[in-house]
């Protein structure tokens, strides 16, 4: 393969589907020679085209009905499209649906063969990763044993497990950046990372714009089929955000807070991580999460002090902690992070953790705000835990001016001009 060739490029592609209201439908369609019309068209995908070099990583936004999932089918191999061209240069592992392809009746170690054979590898090539798949997995004593007895978390690992473990030269995901559980769904995040460095071509959708933005070169945005916008992550995005803010804004979110008792003994699974209290102290009025009742903050005046705890298994790395604000209509205004601030929490040997965030003279205009919490890992990437709208607070200010928020800014007496 040559190495100046793109490694996925697409032209002109459409997918369309078409639509029967009933099975016998079908028949009459074969029957009738297209003489007379027993279903109805739609379009998936239409007159997409695109270009991703070997070792990019591309990022695909868009609406549930969009046209993601079909897009990534096509470029799998799983969907033949109705029109254009699809040029696909090298070994392709997709994480789609894990573990479509294997049989329930048969055990883990026959579904390692089979599902590997699917993949490309030779009996060979599946031996000698064999024990890599097992121990990645974490199956241990089960891999003799049906997979039809497994778990769900099980059958996932070790889906997970067989489809990164050929080497690919394209990995594409949908949805699954992190799969199962505590320290798996870390190792997952980790193995896709790794490809990445060694300089795999990566295609992704998610609804995540912080992965978007954090780990893709460029990115996609569908929309009914559609090529909306190409290009940067934050040029994309940014459009993809403006469209859902006036096409598909939600409701107001209602407040979640966090109770954790004062008697309550801190624990936390292998691997893991999880915010146990959040607090917010206001200018005007004290609070905390589990308060109804929104702080009352005034403009440029008061400051905003939040605290939060949170526990972590002490064999991780220092997680990190990240931040949102939104407006009460769902819009969102801010975000930061401890990663992106470089602050650095030292490392707690018993694993538990407190932090204090603090907005000096909060330069929020009038209005009723939600701040969500994350907390991730120390790569700001995989979220252990989150506290969406955890702390309710509201903004007032005496001043007509008009806007979100006040910005620092100066007025100066310019030069003096003689008006002929």
């Amino acid at each position: 393969m040559s190495s100046d060739k793109p490694a996925i490029e697409s032209q002109s592609l459409g997918k369309c589907f078409e639509l029967y209201a009933q099975p016998i439908d079908r028949l009459k369609q074969l029957l009738w020679r297209g003489r007379k019309q027993f279903s109805k068209s739609f379009v998936a995908l239409d007159n997409i085209s695109f270009s991703v070099r070997r070792g990019e990583v591309l990022g695909l936004v868009g609406r549930n009905g969009a046209g993601k999932s079909t897009l990534l089918q096509l470029i799998c191999g799983t969907l033949q499209p109705t029109s254009g061209t699809l040029a696909v240069n090298g070994r392709i592992a997709a994480l789609l649906e894990l573990g479509a392809g294997f049989n329930p009746e048969f055990t883990g170690r026959e579904n390692i063969f089979l599902n590997g054979s699917v993949l490309g590898l030779t009996h060979q090539e599946i031996e000698a990763r064999f024990e890599q798949i097992v121990d990645f997995s974490g199956i241990g004593d089960f891999i003799d044993q049906p997979v039809k007895t497994y778990s769900s978390g099980m059958y996932v690992r070790l889906a997970f497990s067989v489809a990164t473990s050929i080497d690919p030269d394209i990995l594409v995901v949908d949805e699954a950046l992190s799969v199962g559980d505590g320290a798996f769904a870390r190792k997952s995040f980790e193995k896709i990372m790794a490809l990445k460095a060694r300089g795999a071509t990566i295609l992704f959708c998610s609804h995540s714009m912080y992965h978007i933005e954090a780990i893709c070169d460029t990115a996609l945005w569908l929309e009914r089929g559609q090529l909306m916008a190409a290009g940067s992550p934050a040029e994309v995005v940014s459009r993809y955000q403006q469209f859902l803010n006036e096409v598909d804004a939600p409701p107001p979110p209602a407040a979640t807070p966090l109770i954790q008792t004062a008697d309550s003994i801190p624990t936390v699974s292998p691997g893991n991580a999880r915010l146990l209290r959040i607090e917010a102290n206001g200018h005007e009025q004290n609070g905390a999460a589990a308060s109804n009742a929104p702080l009352q903050l005034r403009a440029g005046e008061s400051g905003l002090d939040i605290h939060i705890r949170f526990v972590a298994d002490p064999a991780l790395p220092t997680p990190s902690l990240a931040f949102g604000i939104d407006r009460e209509d769902g819009v969102s205004l801010t975000s930061g992070s401890s990663l992106i601030d470089r602050y650095i929490l030292p490392h707690r040997s018993d694993g538990c953790y407190e932090v204090d965030l603090s907005f000096p003279k909060l330069p929020l205009m009038k209005g009723r705000y939600q701040l969500s919490v994350f907390l991730a890992c120390e790569h700001g990437l995989h979220v252990y835990d989150h506290a969406p709208n955890c702390i309710a607070f509201e903004v007032v200010h005496t001043s007509p001016a008009q806007g979100f928020v006040f910005l620092t800014h100066t007025w100066n007496n310019g030069p003096q001009h003689t008006i002929p």
